[in-house]
């Protein structure tokens, strides 16, 4: 209260008036919104966390839509193979009834997401799931999803170095990139425990693909090594968006997340953007997202 005071005065002073307002941020004022004002996020729902009943047909993505609304989400992240269809991309018709069912809802499209694997040494294999990613970024433009969240993939061929991996998924990584840039989306690779199991690992990635189209999708559990904290906080500054997770690896243990001490990791970090939650395992999703929810809420606004 005491920095939002401060800046009220400064805006009916006449110093304000005479030399701008963006004179007195430039002569330190930036110092007044530190801490938790420095950071604005909005809490969205990875689809994946209703996945067994999307699949089973328990729930539609008008269900899922309407649920998000009753709960209070900000928006929703519609992985792909929820869209009927999928791997093709349905028509333009069945894209903008989603983008218009999800706005009438209040919810924005906060991302989406395709299967792929580059850690494939087949590179036909891999050219075809070049070409779904781009298919998919281009979906993602129409559902006006500013995000598409891909996989490094999980695979170990035999012959084949860490880093003779990472050149041809950079290659890979690159042509989709280039497309996302055409169509106004950001690709996303998510740490998933997989070829990417470190934060290093990731910077390295991101480092070598070295585009601002390019960025992370933080998975908080799937860091399974060491302290889970300390790399997310090293992760932060390549993230555009999240995967919030119940669980959580400490130094190889499974535990609860502490959520407070999340929100003031990424508080700190200015970032601002979405913190889409997933739930995963035993139990009803709708009781244990609600729940998720809740708890992220008390702990932003604590």
């Amino acid at each position: 209260m005491q920095r939002r005071e401060i800046l009220k005065a400064l805006l009916r002073s006449s110093a304000v008036t005479g030399f701008g307002f963006s004179s007195i941020i430039s002569k330190g004022a930036h110092s007044l919104l530190a801490g938790s004002e420095c950071s604005k996020v909005r809490i969205s729902l990875n689809a994946y966390s209703f996945n067994e009943l999307l699949r089973n047909g328990e729930m539609d993505l008008t269900g899922l839509f309407e649920y998000c609304k009753q709960v209070g989400f900000d928006g929703v992240d519609i992985t792909a193979y929820y869209i009927p269809g999928y791997p093709e991309v349905p028509a333009d018709e069945v894209l903008y009834d989603i983008k218009r069912m999800a706005f009438k809802s209040g919810l924005e499209i906060s991302g989406t997401g395709v299967r792929n694997d580059f850690t494939d040494p087949d590179p036909e294999k891999r050219k075809a799931d070049i070409q779904l990613v781009k298919n998919w970024i281009e979906a993602a433009a129409k559902l006006g999803a500013p995000v598409v969240r891909i996989f490094a993939g999980h695979q170990e061929p035999e012959g084949y170095t860490w880093d003779q991996m990472a050149a041809w998924m950079v290659e890979d990584i690159r042509s989709c990139v280039s497309s996302g840039k055409q169509h106004g989306v950001i690709t996303a690779i998510q740490n998933h425990n997989g070829f990417l199991k470190t934060a290093d690992q990731v910077k390295h990635i991101v480092d070598m693909v070295d585009s601002e189209w390019f960025g992370v999708i933080l998975d908080t559990g799937s860091f399974r090594t060491g302290d889970p904290y300390a790399e997310i906080q090293k992760t932060i500054p390549l993230a555009v968006s999240w995967q919030v997770k119940e669980k959580i690896w400490n130094h190889g243990k499974e535990e609860d997340i502490n959520l407070d001490r999340l929100v003031s990791i990424v508080h700190a970090s200015c970032y601002r953007g979405y913190l889409p939650i997933e739930t995963l395992g035993a139990g009803d999703p709708r009781e244990k997202v609600a729940a998720m929810y809740g708890r992220l809420q008390k702990a932003l606004h604590n």
